[in-house]
C-alpha cells in the first residue's frame, strides 16, 4: 500500500515535471523564435535603410531641370520612412527593456512580427523599383532661365531664331566683345524654344576659360538624364566617357536636341566630348558664343555678330536702369541742360550694354543737375589715354562704376568676390562671413550687426550692377559676378591690394607663380585638385600674404615650412581638404592670425593653440579631433568656436570642455558644439554675455533653467539640445535647419520651472514621459513665434493644448507632428472643445499635420467650426491610429447626422490626404458634409475598412455630370482593397467612373 502512494506520488511529481518541461520547451522554442524576430528585424531595417540610400543618392542625381520624382518611387520612400523611422526606435526600446521574450502573445511581439510581413512587402517593392526614378516634369516647358530685358538686340534674337527653327544651319556662332549681351540674347532664345516645344532637349552648358572635357561631359550627362549621368561618372577616362555621351545623344528619345555652349574661349574638339556632328535629318543643332570670331569660324559655325547699341537704344536703356533722379521732364522727355551731358556719359560707354548698366547704377544716387557733369568729366579721364582692346576699353568703363564706390571698405568686399572660380555662385552668407574675417567691416556691438552691415554692402554693390543676384531656394541667396566684371577687378588687383588668383582652374599642382610673389597679399588657389606642396621655394617670398585661400582641394599634409615665410598671415582656410590629417607646428608661430578654417578635414589634432593670441574665429567642424585643442583656454580674442560633427552618424568624439577653458572665453559670439559629445553647464555657458548663436547640449533639464536665467533673449540663432542626445533626435531635425531656433527636450523631465526660450521656433519632444499637454511648459504662454512642434513617445501626453486662452502656439503653428502617444484621446481639452468656441484665427497657419500610433484618439478636429479655420492646411497624415473615428467631428448642436443642409468645408491650400490603418475609421467628415478642395493633388487611403464615402466635391459640368477636382492627379489605393473601392458610396451616380482614371493601386 505505502510502495502503490510512494509509486503514485512519483508518478504524479514525474507528470508534473514532464509537464513543466514542455512548458519550458514551449517557452524556449517561442524565445528563440522571438528572439529570431528581433533579428530579423533589424536586418530588414539595415537593409531598407541601405536600400533607401541608394534610392536616395540615385534620386538626387536623377533630379535635374525637367524631372520630377515618380509617384511610386516618391510612395515607397514614405513607406520606409515610416517604418524605419519613430516605428522601429519605438520597437527597438520596448525590446531593449526586455521582457516580453517569452510571451509570444505580448502586444509587442504581435507588432513585431506584423512590422516584419510590412517590411518583407516593402523590400519587394523596392527591388522592383525601375532603374529610372523620375519622368518628365510636365511644367518643365514653363521653367525659364532667369534673364533681364533685352534693348536693341531683338534683331539678333530672330536672326538666331530663324536660323535655329530653319533646316539648313546646323552650327551657329554668336560672337561680339565682352558685355555685348550675348548671353543675354541667348537666354531669351533658349527660352523661347523650351515653350514652342521644337527641341526635345534645350541644353545650357557654360564654359568659360578654365574648361576641362570632363566638365563638359558632366554639365551636358546631367542635363539629359541623371541616369546617364551616373553612368558617366563611373568613368574617369574622358576618351571612354566621350563615347558613352556619343551614344547617349544618339538616342531617339534626345533628338532633337539644341545644345548651347556659352562663353567658349578656345577651340575645342566635339569629337573629344562626344559631340556627334549636328544632323540635318534628326533637326539636332549647336550654338556657340564667344568673343572670339575666330572661335566660332573655326568651328565651322554660321556666324552671328552681335553689335553695340545705337546711341537711341543706349540712352534708353541707360535712362531705364539710372531710374527717376530728376532727369525727365515728364512732358517733353529728357529735361534741355542735362540731354547733352547724359548722351555724353551714354556715348563714353561705347553701346556696350553692361557698361551702360553698370555706370547707370554707380549714378542712381545723383540728385543735383550740376553732379552729372562731374560724372562726365570723371568717366572721360578715366578713358583718357586708352590704346588697347575692346576689353581694355571695357574695364576702364567698368572701373568708373568701382572708382564711384569711394569708401574704400566696400571696394574691398567687391575684389574679394574675384578670389572664386569664374561664373561661381557665391552665398551671400558664406561672402559676409569672409568679409567680417578679413576686417572688412568694422567690429560693432554685435555680429549680427556686423552681418547686416555686410547684406546692405552687398545690396550696394547689386545695385551698381557690379554682383548679380541668383535665387536658389534650396541654398539660398547667392550673388555672381559677370565675367568681364570679374576680369576688371582681378586687372585692378595687380597693383593694389595685390592679388594671386588661380581658382577652379583644376590645377594639380602649385602654379610657378607661387614662388615668386613678392608683395602679393592675398592667394587663391580654391576649388582645385592640388595634392601636394612639393618645393622649399613655395611661398617663400609671399612675406605680405594675409590671406591664404586652400579650401577644396586635395591636400594630405602640409611641410613645416609652408608657414615659416608668413608672418602677416591673417586667415588661412585649408577647408575640405578630406585627406588633410596633420597641420605643421609652424602653425603655432603665425601670431597674427585671426581666422582658422579646418572644417571637413581628417585632423585628429591639431599643434597648440597658446600662440595665436589674435585668433577670432575656430573652424573645427567635421574633422576627426578627439581631444579639445591644446591652449584653447589661452584665446581670450576668440569670438567664433566651431567644434562639431557632420551628422549624426558622424559625430565629435570629445566629452567635455573645461569649465575654465570656456570661462577664458568671454567675447564668444558664437559656441556650436553640437553632434559631439560635450556637456555643458548652464551657468559656465550662461557668463558667455556676448553669446549670439549657440548649437550644444544641456544634460539637464536643471541646466536649461540655469543657462535661461543667464542668457534672458540675447540668441539670435540656437539648436539646443535638452536631456538625452540622442542621434535620432538630430535625424528628424536635420530638415528644420532653415530656422534659427530650435529646442529639442529628450528623456528629461520639464515640470519644475521655465525651460523655453520665447523666441523658440521649432519644439521637439521625445520621452518627456511627465508632460500631459504642451500648457506644462511654464514659458508657452510667451512663445509668440513657434512654427513646428513634434511630439514623440510621450507616455502622459493626453492633448495637445489643455487651454487655448492667451495660447499665442495657435496662431503660429505651421506642422504638428504626433507620433505614439499612448494616452492622447484628443487635441484640446475636452472642457475647451465643448464648452467654448475656438479664438478667431486658431490655426489658421497651421500647413501639416502628422500623427500616427496614437490609438486612443477618436477625432483629428474635434468640430467642424475649427475645422473652418484651417485655411492654410496643405497635408493631412494619420497612419495607424485604431480608435481614430473621424477626422473632422461634427459640433454638438449638429445632431448625428448634422441636419439635411449639405455643408461645404473649404480647404483652399489641401494638396495631400494621406489615411493608412485606420480600422475604426468611419468617416472623413460629418455626414451631408462634402471637402471642397481645389489645390488637393493625390490621396492615399490603406486599410480603412469601416470607410464608406469619400467625401470630396466634385464641380458640375454644364452637363450637369461631375468633374474631378482640378487638381486632383492620383488616388492611391492598396493593392488587395479594389473590392473596397467598390463598395464606396458616392452622392453622384457617376462620381466612381469620374474618379477611376486617377485610382493607382500600388
Amino acid at each position: 500500500m505505502i510502495l502503490e502512494e510512494i509509486t503514485q506520488e512519483l508518478k504524479e511529481i514525474y507528470d508534473r515535471g514532464d509537464k513543466y518541461t514542455n512548458e519550458c520547451l514551449v517557452i524556449e522554442d517561442h524565445s528563440r523564435k522571438l528572439n529570431y524576430d528581433v533579428k530579423n528585424f533589424k536586418e530588414l531595417k539595415e537593409k531598407l535603410q541601405r536600400k533607401q540610400g541608394d534610392i536616395g543618392s540615385t534620386l538626387h542625381s536623377q533630379l535635374v531641370h525637367g524631372k520630377i520624382e515618380k509617384e511610386e518611387v516618391k510612395h515607397w520612400r514614405e513607406k520606409v520612412e515610416e517604418i524605419t523611422g519613430p516605428i522601429a526606435k519605438d520597437i527597438e526600446d520596448k525590446v531593449d527593456k526586455g521582457g516580453y521574450l517569452s510571451h509570444a502573445s505580448d502586444p509587442t511581439a504581435v507588432l513585431l512580427r506584423e512590422k516584419i510581413q510590412e517590411m518583407e512587402i516593402i523590400c519587394e517593392e523596392g527591388s522592383r523599383l525601375p532603374d529610372c526614378l523620375v519622368i518628365d516634369d510636365p511644367l518643365a516647358s514653363l521653367v525659364e532661365l532667369p534673364t533681364s530685358e533685352l534693348q536693341g538686340s531683338e534683331g539678333v534674337k530672330a536672326n538666331i531664331l530663324a536660323c535655329l527653327t530653319g533646316g539648313e544651319v546646323t552650327k551657329l556662332g554668336v560672337w561680339g566683345m565682352g558685355g555685348v549681351g550675348k548671353t543675354t540674347i541667348m537666354m531669351h532664345v533658349h527660352n523661347e524654344l523650351l515653350k514652342e516645344g521644337k527641341f526635345k532637349k534645350v541644353i545650357w552648358v557654360t564654359v568659360s576659360q578654365n574648361f576641362d572635357i570632363y566638365n563638359l561631359q558632366e554639365q551636358i550627362a546631367r542635363s539629359l538624364c541623371s541616369l546617364e549621368e551616373k553612368k558617366l561618372l563611373k568613368y574617369q577616362n574622358t576618351t571612354v566617357r566621350a563615347g558613352m555621351l556619343l551614344k547617349m545623344l544618339k538616342e531617339d528619345k534626345h533628338k532633337p536636341y539644341l545644345l548651347i555652349f556659352d562663353d567658349v574661349w578656345k577651340i575645342f574638339d566635339l569629337n573629344e566630348v562626344g559631340i556627334p556632328g549636328p544632323d540635318v535629318v534628326d533637326g539636332s543643332k549647336l550654338v556657340l558664343t564667344s568673343r572670339s570670331q575666330e572661335v566660332t569660324r573655326s568651328m565651322g559655325c554660321r556666324r552671328i555678330k552681335v553689335e553695340t547699341l545705337s546711341q537711341e537704344e543706349a540712352l534708353k536703356l541707360f535712362l531705364n536702369k539710372v531710374g527717376d533722379t530728376g532727369l525727365l521732364d515728364h512732358r517733353r522727355g529728357i529735361k534741355n541742360d542735362l540731354e547733352s551731358t547724359l548722351k555724353g556719359i551714354v556715348d563714353e560707354c561705347d553701346g556696350l550694354p553692361l557698361a551702360i548698366v553698370t555706370v547707370a547704377g554707380s549714378l542712381k544716387e545723383i540728385s543735383e543737375p550740376q553732379l552729372w557733369g562731374a560724372a562726365l568729366n570723371q568717366l572721360r579721364d578715366c578713358k583718357r589715354n586708352v590704346a588697347g582692346t575692346d576689353d581694355d576699353n571695357a574695364f576702364k568703363i567698368l572701373k568708373f562704376s568701382y572708382d564711384r564706390l569711394t569708401n574704400l571698405k566696400i571696394q574691398y568686399c567687391f575684389l574679394y568676390c574675384a578670389l572664386y572660380p569664374e561664373d561661381y555662385k557665391i552665398l551671400k552668407e558664406e561672402i559676409i562671413e569672409n568679409w567680417i574675417d578679413e576686417g572688412f567691416i568694422e567690429d560693432m556691438e554685435t555680429r549680427h550687426a556686423m552681418k547686416d552691415e555686410g547684406y546692405d554692402i552687398l545690396r550696394k554693390l547689386e545695385d551698381n550692377s557690379l554682383l548679380e543676384v541668383i535665387k536658389d531656394g534650396r541654398k539660398g541667396d547667392s550673388v555672381r559676378m559677370h565675367d568681364l566684371i570679374r576680369d576688371m577687378a582681378l586687372d585692378i588687383t595687380r597693383m593694389r591690394p595685390r592679388f594671386l588668383v588661380e581658382a577652379g582652374k583644376a590645377l594639380k599642382e602649385l602654379p610657378e607663380r607661387v614662388n615668386c610673389a613678392e608683395g602679393v597679399e592675398t592667394v587663391s588657389l580654391m576649388h582645385n585638385y592640388i595634392e601636394e606642396i612639393p618645393s622649399s621655394l613655395a611661398f617663400s617670398t609671399c612675406v605680405r600674404l594675409t590671406t591664404l585661400l586652400l579650401a577644396h582641394n586635395k591636400l594630405s599634409t602640409i611641410p613645416e615650412f609652408v608657414f615659416e615665410h608668413m608672418p602677416e598671415l591673417k586667415v588661412l582656410d585649408l577647408s575640405f581638404n578630406l585627406r588633410l590629417s596633420s597641420l605643421p607646428n609652424s602653425v603655432s608661430k603665425l601670431v597674427k592670425l585671426t581666422t582658422l578654417l579646418l572644417e571637413s578635414t581628417s585632423l585628429e589634432k591639431v599643434p597648440s593653440l597658446s600662440g595665436l593670441g589674435s585668433l577670432k574665429k575656430l573652424n573645427l567642424r567635421d574633422t576627426k579631433i578627439k581631444e579639445v585643442p591644446e591652449g584653447l583656454g589661452m584665446l581670450k580674442n576668440l569670438k567664433c568656436l566651431f567644434l562639431c560633427g557632420s551628422n549624426p552618424l558622424d559625430i565629435l568624439e570629445i566629452d567635455e570642455i573645461a569649465d575654465g577653458i570656456l570661462s577664458n572665453l568671454s567675447k564668444l559670439q558664437e559656441l556650436i558644439v553640437d553632434k559631439s559629445r560635450i556637456k555643458l553647464k548652464g551657468n559656465v555657458v550662461g557668463r558667455l554675455k556676448k553669446l549670439e548663436v549657440f548649437h550644444g547640449w544641456f544634460p539637464t533639464a536643471n541646466e536649461m533653467r540655469i543657462f535661461l536665467k543667464c542668457q534672458p533673449n540675447r540668441l539670435s540663432d540656437y539648436f539646443i539640445n535638452v536631456g538625452s542626445n540622442s542621434n535620432v533626435t538630430y535625424t528628424v531635425t536635420a530638415e528644420l535647419r532653415r530656422y534659427k531656433k530650435i529646442m529639442v527636450f529628450e528623456e528629461t523631465s520639464i515640470v519644475g520651472g521655465n525651460t523655453l526660450f520665447p523666441s523658440v521656433q521649432v519644439l521637439c519632444i521625445e520621452a518627456c514621459h511627465d508632460i500631459r499637454s504642451l500648457n506644462d511648459f511654464s514659458g508657452i504662454k510667451d512663445a509668440t513665434d513657434l512654427r513646428e512642434c513634434w511630439i514623440w513617445n510621450c507616455d502622459g501626453m493626453e492633448c495637445v493644448l489643455s487651454s487655448w486662452i492667451n495660447n499665442p502656439v495657435v496662431q503660429t503653428l505651421e506642422y504638428l507632428l504626433l507620433y505614439n502617444l499612448h494616452k492622447l484621446d484628443r487635441l484640446f481639452e475636452a472642457n475647451v472643445r465643448v464648452t467654448s468656441s475656438p479664438p478667431l484665427g486658431a490655426f489658421s497657419s497651421l500647413k501639416v499635420v502628422w500623427i500616427v500610433e496614437c490609438q486612443k484618439i477618436k477625432k483629428l478636429f474635434p468640430s467642424w467650426k475649427l475645422a473652418e479655420y484651417l485655411q492654410s492646411l496643405e497635408k493631412i497624415y494619420v497612419y495607424g491610429c485604431d480608435g481614430m473615428e473621424e477626422i473632422i467631428g461634427s459640433d454638438p448642436e449638429e445632431g448625428e447626422e448634422g441636419g439635411d443642409v449639405i455643408k461645404e468645408l473649404i480647404l483652399p491650400k489641401l494638396k495631400e490626404l494621406k489615411l493608412w490603418k485606420l480600422p475604426a475609421l468611419k468617416s472623413i467628415c460629418s455626414r451631408g458634409a462634402v471637402m471642397v478642395c481645389d489645390s488637393l493633388g493625390s490621396i492615399t487611403i490603406s486599410n480603412c475598412k469601416g470607410l464608406r464615402k469619400i467625401p470630396l466635391y466634385l464641380p458640375l459640368l454644364d452637363n450637369a455630370q461631375p468633374s474631378p477636382p482640378p487638381s486632383l492627379m492620383i488616388i492611391n489605393i492598396y493593392r488587395g482593397e479594389q473590392e473596397w473601392w467598390e463598395s464606396l458610396e458616392w452622392d453622384h451616380s457617376n462620381a466612381k467612373e469620374v474618379l477611376q482614371p486617377m485610382v493607382q493601386f500600388y
